[in-house]
């Protein structure tokens, strides 16, 4: 029996998950340690959510009945790319796979920020959503704090929630020393030299909203310190 696609010539001599990382458009993906998927712990919950999630599970994991009927073969291989991917946003969250994605993010694997202003800032993958089939993956920049869709279309089509809401946050708490300086440089429209007013106006709205923003955190953060030294 083989259920793997035939976009592998050499499916039946291959690990799934080696396969799977294998597949184009699955770069952004990183190995999740066996280890991992065998604590079940680890899986709570997501039989609800993964039809036939014990075969799922026993493809990834290589040990699926050779004698599995061939009516949903295709089934219990959407199973597991889908579960892979769940799995796969859980995993991404522990020490170990901030690592695996550190590196990369070192690399550039998810490639460069398209704003020119960020000049060629790596940038991480992230969800809009940690709820499946809700928003496809984006990419994050850490200078200018915006997303991006990413260029391929094989890229754009995978589930956000196979990277979650908070990964590349996470990251940037645990290895700080990646904090880059945000991007305050804007690009300002101008005719001969002269700054165009209408965008002049609006930028320094942004500007001064910004400044009061900046402010106001200062004063939490004084006012909580104030609270700590009293109690």
């Amino acid at each position: 029996m083989q259920l793997y696609s035939s976009e592998s010539e050499s499916d039946e001599s291959q690990y799934w998950v080696d396969w799977f990382l294998g597949l184009k458009g699955n770069e952004f993906f990183c190995e999740v340690d066996e280890d991992f998927i065998q604590d079940r712990f680890n899986l709570t919950g997501l039989s609800q959510e993964v039809p036939q999630y014990s075969h799922a599970i026993d493809l990834i994991l290589d040990v699926l009945d050779p004698d599995l009927s061939e009516e949903i073969q295709d089934e219990v291989e959407a199973s597991a790319r889908h579960l892979y991917g769940l799995i796969h946003a859980r995993y991404i969250l522990t020490a170990q796979g901030l690592y695996k994605m550190l590196e990369k993010f070192k690399k550039c694997d998810f490639g460069h920020c398209p704003r020119v202003l960020c000049n060629g800032q790596p940038m991480l993958p992230v969800g809009l959503s940690d709820i499946p089939h809700t928003k496809s993956v984006k990419l994050y920049c850490a200078r200018c704090e915006d997303v991006y869709t990413p260029k391929s279309q094989r890229h754009a089509s995978i589930d956000g929630a196979y990277f979650g809401t908070s990964f590349p946050h996470m990251l940037f708490q645990v290895y700080p020393e990646l904090a880059v300086p945000k991007s305050h440089e804007r690009y300002i429209p101008r005719i001969f030299g002269f700054k165009v007013h209408a965008y002049s106006g609006i930028y320094r709205k942004q500007d001064n909203y910004k400044e009061k923003q900046k402010k106001r955190l200062q004063g939490d953060s004084a006012d909580s310190k104030e609270e700590n030294a009293v109690t």
